[in-house]
């Protein structure tokens, strides 16, 4: 439903104050908020100025419209000039926030202004624009009779000073002008907040991240306990069951001797009961000594590693005619001293161990110092470790050696592999056909440095 409220002709300056007035007026009697009839009024106003501007004359139409369940306060400004033939270019403006004031500006400022805002031109035919306010639910529905009296009312006003009307006017533009000031600063302000809190929120999102990857991770590194626990658990039964088993054997067998007066039996069958206890005791050992490396909460002391090694030599069984080189002038350590001898103790006595030629074999211990660690190698000239059992030679029980010994609890290497991971560094073994190289890492910080004596 449409009403026509009334129409005023647009020819001159006067003829805009007067239209900016009525829509002030309008609004106000249909119930709108101050602040919105200045918007509204605003825009009426740069409309018509267009109009006078570009095209000399032109006609404004104010009505009372009922449109989807809403009423509306509506003004179109019409004229019969020549059309805008950049239309498009214009409206653009409307979406940007600055922009450099320029010829049909009035447009895109009154679509900020308004609910509803329709423009149509066409050229040398002229322009409408329709300008809409919703009007607020609660304010009584116009009739005719409400319209008339308006109208009479218009028509008893006194003549308009075109000064007063712009001065209030411009009172009016500044009133809302600071309205809008203090809504930009409330906005900044939310602005600056909603950062700060998204800021936060990305913080706690990384942490959250950050947490949930170390979950993950230990997560996996629990898995691979329990995996390897598993592992440990089966492995162990097994290799304690099979002494036990020999035992039992030997056992039956000897009560079958003494039963049956065999004395001479029964003394062979005792060195052999005995060698399969002695293997249930290297094995027990094996199992806490690798149970317990690197967990101890071992002071650290002076340690002189040419007589660490000496020492260690002289507790192992070398054969008559081998060598064990070590290499002059090696440093003192700061460090635990069982952990560095587990180590060493291990590696000779594999190399000695495993060796297929006695008389001929040789051992050489060596040192190195770098910026970042200290480096050792126990180098021996030994059968060597094949390719394929290389990845695995420093896993629990492991004794994938074509000259595995019956005496070997298979605990050695990762024994010593898990006191060189505790100390954080670094163990490998270099084969390439006969001979084996085995190096490993120790902390440089351990190593104590000489003072040059003048």
């Amino acid at each position: 439903m449409l009403r026509n409220i009334l129409r005023i002709n647009i020819n001159n300056e006067l003829d805009i104050v007067l239209a900016y007035k009525r829509a002030m007026q309008l609004s106000e009697r249909l119930g709108i908020a101050l602040a919105n009839q200045t918007k509204f009024a605003t825009a009426v106003s740069e409309i018509c100025r267009n109009v006078v501007e570009y095209v000399g004359n032109g006609a404004i139409q104010y009505n009372y419209v009922e449109e989807n369940g809403f009423n509306y306060l509506e003004a179109i400004i019409s004229d019969r000039g020549r059309g805008i033939g950049n239309l498009d270019f214009i409206l653009q403006q409307s979406n940007r926030f600055n922009y450099e004031s320029s010829r049909g500006s009035g447009i895109a400022n009154s679509k900020k202004l308004v609910d509803q805002f329709h423009i149509e031109t066409e050229s040398e035919k002229g322009t409408k624009v329709v300008l809409r306010r919703k009007i607020p639910s609660q304010t009584a529905l116009l009739t005719k009779a409400v319209l008339d009296q308006w109208t009479l009312e218009f028509d008893q006003e006194k003549d308009i000073s075109p000064y007063a009307e712009i001065k209030k006017q411009n009172m009016q533009l500044l009133e809302l002008l600071e309205q809008l000031r203090v809504r930009n600063l409330e906005a900044e302000q939310q602005l600056y907040e909603i950062r700060r809190l998204n800021t936060k929120l990305q913080q706690s999102n990384t942490e959250i991240g950050e947490l949930l990857a170390e979950r993950d991770k230990k997560n996996k590194l629990l898995q691979k306990i329990n995996e390897n626990l598993d592992s440990f658990a089966h492995t162990v039964s097994h290799d304690l069951r099979s002494p036990l088993q020999n035992i039992g054997g030997l056992t039956t067998a000897l009560e079958a001797c003494i039963d049956s007066n065999h004395l001479e039996e029964a003394l062979i069958l005792l060195p052999m009961m005995r060698e399969q206890t002695m293997k249930m005791d290297r094995l027990i050992t094996g199992i806490l000594t690798y149970s317990l490396a690197g967990h101890h909460d071992i002071q650290r002391r002076l340690v002189d590693l040419t007589v660490l090694l000496h020492q260690i030599i002289s507790s192992l069984q070398v054969p008559a005619y081998f060598k064990i080189e070590v290499q002059p002038d090696l440093p003192n350590l700061y460090t635990q001293e069982i952990y560095l001898n587990q180590v060493l103790s291990n590696l000779i006595a594999n190399a000695l161990k495993y060796h297929d030629d006695p008389e001929n074999g040789i051992i050489k211990i060596k040192y190195e110092k770098h910026p970042d660690r200290l480096l050792f190698s126990v180098e021996d000239n030994g059968p060597g470790i094949p390719a394929e059992h290389q990845a695995q030679i420093f896993d629990m029980f492991e004794r994938g050696l074509q000259n595995a010994r019956l005496d070997s609890t298979g605990l050695g290497l990762s024994i010593v592999k898990k006191i060189v991971t505790e100390k954080g560094s670094n163990v490998w073994l270099e084969s390439h056909g006969r001979g084996t190289k085995f190096l490993f890492t120790w902390p440089v910080e351990d190593l104590v440095e000489e003072k040059n004596e003048e």
